[in-house]
């Protein structure tokens, strides 16, 4: 937008002219005229009619500007009369300056051109001249030139407007050809020509002037101001053309119009003020053009002529228009440009920008620079060079030189520098470099039509309009960004950027200095960076412990010479970092800063260092080995001259053995060298080994020992020979991915590096210790084609097979158990993952689970990362485990050992390849793995087709639970798809997700697809979820019509439940230890059958020798026993000598005792003789299993029983060597189909069982408390558990002593309502009905009821019953379902503290029942009645619920019973009082009961009798539920006591805590469960 836009100007059609402005004065009346002033007067400035008052002051004090700002007259003396005239009140003001001036003559008005004139920077740009570097054409050497030019800005824009003008016409006439540009430098004038369509040569209807003066002659006037209309042409706020005829003395308009077939000649003068008479004349039918002739004012742009710059600068201009307007001849002082399209525009650059580089450089030749060019659309042509490190563009925006660029630009530079962010970042990772940066690189070149364009200013140097607006956009094309990655701009950026990096890295380079600051962890050398720093070394330790074993050992060498720093784990691969990273990494930083490096420092010697040596501490394992390699790949990578001096690096190695015997020693570094002795050795047995795992097994005194004897521990590196570094690059760079795998295949198992070598070369360390790193991380990341595990999940499964597990245990023990017996060395947290892992059975995880998963391991929510934490999860194997794993061939496994103990096998041998039936992913060193899951029934049976001889059948990926499909698209390639289905015109319901799609990671997309985009409405209204841990179900709402365009889209395509599957990276260690690519999981089958066939072979053979061992036992024991009963051989009182010889001589086997006599039969252990261990015919103890037979072995029924045992092992040898390895097979294939079908219904079926088995139904519900148990709308449960109330404590209003008066009779009347609905259950009349009685003693019973008779508050009444209550505890029988017409029996039971005696006799209307003892256990009737009862007593019962309830509960009760007052007492409650027990306590203090009203006669069917324990001075209390509906008391709430057990019997599980009541603390009970 021009900053003209904001004016208010007046359309004054003669444009010289303005109306007058007054403002209006109230103490002048005359000035209520002004308004009504002519409309045209010629004066600018009224003159003032009154002075200012004294209150404007202030304003003529701020107003210094006015003065100066309306002199045009002093500035261009050589204006029109018109001017002059109309300035007439600025002279007079300029003549009074020194007088105080009025608001009128403060406030000033003028007219457009005068604005135009006298603000020409609104409008032109400045114009004063500047210096600016741009691009000009250089006359002389006909090349554009890039350098600084002298030009006024504002003159150089009203020759352009004409330009731009001359180029639109192209776009409103096509059929225009030619543009001539004549600049007449003598004369000053310039000359545009086009012969487009010519301007209409007709009077104007509503201005009633001719259009060519309506155009060039008056301000505001143009063709571009419908908005409502697409134009592609430069002009926008109607000042253009008139701009340059008011900066000129004259300007001429000529055109020609075929419609009206006239010429048309105007001439303006004075800056536009002055309009000559148009000239008409006839033209030709044929005819049209229009040129411009203009002769700039040049005094009122500081200029004399027009000098050689601004010259230079209009020539580039033409030729501009050369290039950006298409076929069109351009002619400059009538000699036509070569310049015919945009192209060749741009290569007339980059040719210039080469020529003046070879003159620079004596005429040497130059790299030819790359010209890219493409057309995008036919709006834009686009350009690409790259630049010499500066961003550089030349644009344009419909033939407007945009010279600072704009938003078109940013548009499509912004592309380029996106993709070439991605290919950098693959080409070198380590190149850290943004948008910005890579801009600088590029030279751009566009010209581009935009729709109704939009600028920053009326100079139009940058595009401002957004890239949504543009009409067009160019789409950079996949094709021209290649070949634009095929230029230098990569090399450069990348050159550019190792540039900056290196240059930032020198800010931290180290220095020779003597004392270092900041590193508390360094022990530095006394003598570093002192002249004896040559001969100073540094040891770089493998973590802390490490280092304090390096430090003990300097106890021995002194810390002159001897620095030592801890390393915190491994360090960075340096090769590929990134610079920040590098910059960022401590451990890298402070070596440098320890050991004074310098970047990019050729090192010819150790002078400038602070240490002369750098020696390398690290554990004797793979990881240590690591940490080597990558401090070797950090020096080679930054300094690799130090890898050229001798012994500057040196490694320090310690002892992996250790073998005594006595005070005899032998220390070996490598296990083969250890392997070798131990071959050698003859009594090799006699001596203790002992293993170092690490740096931090051995001692202080191992560290002493090791450095002083430094020479044999201390091994340097030699210096770097032709083909060390490749080797170092192929070991760590990532770009040698492929080179390392074929590096990793040579790899030969038993390869190991002597550390017997006077010093180690390079690519001895590479080929014999750094690729052991390697093997060892791939044998860690990717699993056995045997038994599809990796060694951390192989020693999880060999732990849990040798504790033999039968009941689960905590997954955080079985992790020390694991680290204890299978000498696991890495992290427990790594191991517990991978115990969590095996036991997972999510859809989407594993087909069969190893481990039984029990507890939360995890879902298919968020792919099992929501898994508990190993403390809380159990787990066992399944029993699938040893159906996979048979216990039949684990005696065929090759052991292995670790630390000289037995640890897991090298593989397992599955009944199928498990690797096919739960998949498996990885990454190691140069290899990756993915293989996806299969149907374990597909592998049965394919794998019985290669029995019987038959083509396998190809297998898809499967996965238990997956109700989705998987589609076979190409080789090695499947789509996943997801189950969504359409139920009505507004809702999809989605039931699956593709395969490892998790719930919580799709509900994102599907609240994205609800939020939509920034400018569009989500598509999906919204989702409601109904999923659980095993299925997935959304149910998603969106409008009908976005429905119709999903169905057409494809649901699954458009709800994005597709995913893809690739088999094209199946690796795994085949059976000779080596990494192998299968293309199918059928080539598994083929690698897996032979190798299993071939182990069933063997196991037959194991099997069939076992039981020919046990079949011998046995027959050589029966005849033994049986010599001996025959008196044929005699034992007794013999040398064992001589009977071990009868024995050979009766040719009986013998069989070694480690074959374990034991269980051939022998139960005592024989006895050892040291003297005749050995004999000359074998061991003595080889017949043990004879001589070491029971005594009762000599009985009869022995005899027959060792001969049954061996008829029977015979038949089953006889069975077994009947059968072939494929029989074998299909037995173990049978078994495990069985246990597969059970274990797949388990699965389906446990989404729809509770904890114990039993079927539940999946139905809409809301929350349920305890407090509904008992209600009609409670769930049902098969559970007998019934909840109890905690009593409330009372409220301390309750307590105030003033208010205690009355309680008497408020208790009075409670209890007689409570008591009329209770006492028909509690009190029976002895007449009523013969009960069964239990006497109490009531000895206790002073005791316990002593403090509530000594309530002052209580009615006396109640104070003389309450020494005499009992007890007495209601209970229903639980299985009978019906309410009881009549009231249910009473049952008690004796407490061990009976603080007083109560009669419960109620009608009994059933059967007399004999009154005698009964067992607590009783159904029966029971009636607790006290020993001396005395006459007056009567029993009172209260209910009472919380003390919050304030609602009362009447009662009515049947029969004449009177209700006797509420007795006043504590609570009766034993310790291990159950919730089943009604409990007769005194009531709080306004505490209302909120139970209903109940007829006496009806009790609840939940109600049952209860012991009573143990009575204490707490009160005990009924409690009763908030909500109990109005019919009956819910006594489910009562818990049940223990059946069975005397209420002194019953351990204190509970205790009842006293609380104090309203007036004297006593009073009220709460329970306590501790």
């Amino acid at each position: 937008m021009s900053s003209s836009d904001g004016e208010d100007f007046n359309m004054d059609v003669s444009g010289s002219e303005s109306d007058t402005y007054a403002p209006v004065k109230k103490a002048a009346p005359k000035a209520k005229a002004a308004p009504k002033a002519a409309p045209k007067p010629k004066a600018t400035v009224s003159k003032p009619k009154s002075k200012a008052a004294p209150k404007k002051k202030v304003l003529v004090d701020h107003d210094d500007n006015a003065e100066d700002g309306m002199d045009l007259d002093g500035d261009f003396d050589k204006g029109s009369d018109d001017e002059r005239a109309g300035t007439s009140s600025n002279v007079a003001q300029t003549q009074e300056k020194k007088k105080k001036k009025t608001a009128t003559e403060t406030y000033t008005k003028l007219s457009q051109l005068e604005h135009i004139l006298k603000r020409p920077d609104s409008y032109i740009g400045s114009v004063e001249t500047i210096t600016q570097l741009m691009w000009t054409y250089d006359q002389t050497t006909n090349r554009m030139v890039h350098r600084e030019v002298k030009y006024v800005p504002g003159f150089f824009k009203i020759v352009d407007e004409i330009l731009v003008n001359a180029a639109d016409n192209k776009v409103n006439d096509p059929n225009m050809d030619t543009l001539k540009v004549t600049i007449n430098l003598e004369e000053n004038t310039i000359s545009v020509y086009n012969n487009g369509r010519g301007i209409p040569v007709e009077i104007h209807e509503r201005e009633q002037i001719y259009v060519p003066e309506l155009i060039f002659g008056h301000l505001l006037s143009s063709s571009n101001y419908d908005d409502d209309e697409n134009k592609l042409t430069g002009g926008r706020n109607g000042y253009g053309a008139k701009l340059a005829n008011i900066y000129s003395h004259e300007f001429t308009v000529e055109t020609a119009d075929k419609n009206t077939q006239q010429k048309y000649k105007q001439t303006w003068t004075s800056n536009m003020s002055k309009c000559g008479k148009p000239k008409i004349t006839k033209s030709t039918k044929t005819e049209e053009f229009t040129r411009i002739t203009f002769k700039p004012d040049l005094k009122r742009f500081g200029m004399d002529s027009i000098d050689e710059d601004t010259a230079s600068l209009l020539r580039k201009r033409v030729y501009d228009m050369a290039g950006v307007t298409k076929d069109v001849k351009v002619y400059l002082n009538d000699e036509r440009l070569k310049i015919k399209n945009f192209k060749q525009y741009v290569e007339m650059y980059i040719n210039s920008v080469q020529a003046e580089a070879a003159e620079n450089t004596g005429g040497a030749a130059q790299p030819k620079t790359t010209i890219l060019y493409d057309q995008f659309g036919p709006r834009w042509e686009i350009g690409f060079a790259v630049s010499d490190g500066t961003f550089q563009q030349v644009s344009f925006a419909n033939s407007i030189a945009t010279t600072k660029g704009g938003t078109h630009v940013a548009y499509v530079t912004d592309q380029i520098a996106k993709g070439l962010v991605a290919a950098i970042s693959k080409k070198n990772k380590a190149a850290t470099v943004k948008p910005a940066q890579i801009k600088n690189h590029m030279w751009i070149f566009i010209n581009a039509l935009i729709v109704n364009p939009t600028f920053d200013s009326q100079t139009k140097e940058t595009l401002t309009l957004p890239a949504s607006k543009f009409g067009s956009k160019p789409t950079i094309t996949e094709e021209f960004m290649k070949k634009i990655l095929k230029t230098s701009i990569v090399d450069n950026i990348l050159n550019w950027a190792k540039y900056k990096a290196d240059q930032q890295i020198k800010k931290t380079d180290g220095a020779k200095r003597e004392r270092l600051l900041g590193l508390t962890k360094l022990a530095d050398a006394n003598n570093a960076g002192t002249k004896h720093a040559k001969d100073c070394t540094l040891i770089l330790t493998e973590g802390d412990s490490a280092k304090a074993l390096a430090v003990a050992g300097l106890g021995v060498v002194g810390r002159d010479n001897f620095g030592v720093f801890p390393l915190r784990g491994k360090l960075l691969n340096v090769r590929e970092a990134k610079h920040d990273q590098i910059m960022k990494n401590e451990e890298i930083q402070n070596i440098k800063k320890i050991m004074g490096l310098q970047h990019n420092k050729d090192y010819s010697n150790v002078t400038s260092l602070r240490y002369g040596r750098l020696m390398i501490m690290t554990d004797q394992d793979h990881d240590g080995s690591h940490i080597k390699g990558l401090l070797i790949n950090f020096l080679d990578h930054f300094y690799p001259s130090l890898l050229k001096l001798p012994d500057f690096l040196v490694e320090f190695v310690t002892p992996i053995v250790r073998v005594t015997k006595g005070k005899q020693r032998h220390d070996f570094f490598t296990i083969p060298e250890f392997e070798q002795w131990l071959e050698e050795t003859p009594d090799a047995k006699k001596w203790d080994s002992k293993y170092f795992k690490g740096l931090g097994t051995s001692t202080d005194a191992d560290a002493r020992d090791y450095f002083g004897h430094m020479e044999k521990h201390m091994i340097p590196f030699a210096p770097t020979q032709d083909g060390d570094k490749e080797l170092i690059d192929l070991a760590f760079s990532k770009k040698k991915a492929d080179e390392r795998k074929e590096w990793l295949r040579q790899f030969k198992p038993g390869t190991y590096l002597d550390h017997r070598l006077e010093e180690i070369p390079y690519s001895e360390f590479i080929n014999k210790e750094l690729i052991l790193f390697s093997m060892a991380d791939n044998i860690r990341s990717i699993p056995s084609v045997a038994d599809g595990l990796k060694p951390g999940q192989r020693k999880v499964m060999w732990a849990c097979f040798k504790r033999k597990m039968k009941a689960e245990i905590k997954v955080a023990q079985l992790v020390g158990y694991i680290s204890e017996h299978a000498a696991y060395h890495h992290g427990e947290a790594s191991l517990a993952a991978t115990i969590i892992n095996l036991a997972q059975n999510y859809v989407g995880s594993n087909n069969i689970n190893l481990l039984i998963p029990s507890g939360q391991y995890g879902t298919r929510d968020v792919g099992g990362k929501d898994h508990a934490a190993p403390r809380y999860i159990f787990t066992q194997p399944t029993p699938l485990a040893r159906v996979l794993y048979n216990p039949a061939d684990d005696a065929l496994l090759n052991a292995q050992k670790d630390d000289n103990n037995l640890i897991e096998p090298e593989f397992y041998m599955p009944v199928i390849p498990l690797v096919l039936v739960n998949g498996a992913e990885g990454i190691g060193t140069g290899w990756s793995t993915t293989i996806p899951c299969y149907n374990p029934t597909d592998i049965v049976d394919n794998l019985r087709r290669l029995m019987k001889g038959e083509e396998m059948v190809p297998m898809t990926p499967w996965w238990r639970g997956f109700k989705g499909e998987i589609k076979l698209v190409s080789k090695n390639k499947y789509d996943v798809f997801g189950v969504a289905r359409k139920t009505s015109d507004t809702t999809v319901e989605i039931t699956e997700l593709p395969v490892h799609k998790w719930t919580q990671t799709y509900k994102a997309e599907l609240e994205a697809m609800i939020a939509g985009e920034k400018d569009k409405e989500g598509v999906i209204k919204d989702y409601k979820e109904h999923h659980d841990n095993l299925n997935v179900h959304f149910i998603v709402s969106m409008s009908a019509k976005d429905l119709e365009k999903a169905e057409a889209q494809g649901l699954l395509e458009f709800f994005k439940l597709t995913s893809k599957l690739n088999t094209s990276n199946m690796i795994c260690f085949d059976f000779e230890g080596k990494i192998k690519k299968y293309d199918t999981a059928e080539d598994i089958l083929e690698d897996f059958y032979p190798a299993r066939l071939a182990y069933y072979q063997k196991r037959k053979d194991y099997l069939a020798n076992e039981l020919q061992t046990t079949f011998e036992k046995y027959s050589n024991q029966a005849r033994f026993v049986q010599m001996i009963v025959d008196k044929a051989l005699v034992v007794s009182n013999r040398k064992k000598a001589e009977i071990v010889a009868d024995l050979r001589r009766h040719k009986f086997r013998a069989f070694p005792k480690s074959v374990g006599a034991k269980a051939s039969g022998e139960t005592e252990p024989a006895a050892e003789d040291d003297e005749d261990d050995n004999d000359a015919s074998g061991s003595s103890s080889d017949f043990d299993y004879l001589l070491g037979m029971a005594i009762w072995s000599l009985t009869k029924e022995k005899i027959a029983r060792l001969k049954l045992q061996a008829e029977e092992k015979e038949a089953e040898l006889l069975v077994l060597l009947a059968k072939s390895p494929q029989d074998l097979w299909n037995a173990d294939l049978n078994v495990f189909l069985q246990e597969w079908e059970k274990d797949c219904i388990e699965f389906e079926e446990k989404a729809s069982k509770d904890a114990k088995g039993k079927k539940v139904k999946r139905k809409q519900t809301v929350l349920r408390t305890r407090k509904s148990i008992g209600q009609g709308n409670a769930s049902e449960s098969d559970d007998d558990f019934k909840p109890i109330k905690a009593a409330a404590l009372k409220r301390k209003a309750v307590e105030a002593p003033k208010k205690a008066a009355p309680a008497p009779i408020k208790a009075k009347e409670k209890a007689k309502e409570v008591e009329e609905d209770v006492k028909p259950i509690v009190k029976r009349k002895a007449a009523a009905a013969p009960k069964k009685v239990i006497d109490l003693d009531d000895s206790d019973g002073e005791e316990a009821y002593d403090i509530i008779s000594k309530r002052e508050d209580a009615p006396p009444k109640r104070r003389a019953a309450a020494a005499a209550v009992k007890k007495a505890f209601i209970e229903s029988d639980e299985d009978e379902e019906d309410e009881y017409d009549e009231p249910a029996p009473v049952k008690a039971k004796p407490a061990s503290k009976a603080a007083g005696k109560e009669k419960a006799a109620p009608k009994a209307t059933k059967a007399p029942v004999a009154k005698k003892k009964a067992p607590v256990e009783s159904d029966s009737d029971i009636e607790v009645v006290e020993k001396p009862a005395p006459a007056k007593r009567k029993t009172t019962a209260k209910m009472v619920v919380n003390s919050d309830s304030e609602e009362e509960v009447p009662s009515k009760g049947k029969g004449k019973a009177k209700a006797a007052p509420a007795s006043k007492r504590k609570s009766l409650g034993s310790s291990d009082a159950s919730s089943d027990e009604v409990v007769v306590t005194p009531p709080a203090k306004k505490a209302k009961v909120t139970e209903a009203t109940k007829p006496a006669g009806k009790l609840a069917k939940k109600m049952k009798p209860a012991s009573p324990p143990k009575a204490k001075a707490g009160g005990r209390r009924l409690m009763l539920s908030d909500d109990d509906d109005e019919d009956e008391l819910d006594y489910g709430v009562i818990a049940k006591p223990v059946a069975g057990r005397s209420a002194g019997a019953r351990g204190p599980a509970k205790k009842y805590v006293e609380i104090g009541s309203s007036s004297d603390g006593e009073g009220g009970s709460m329970f306590g469960d501790e």
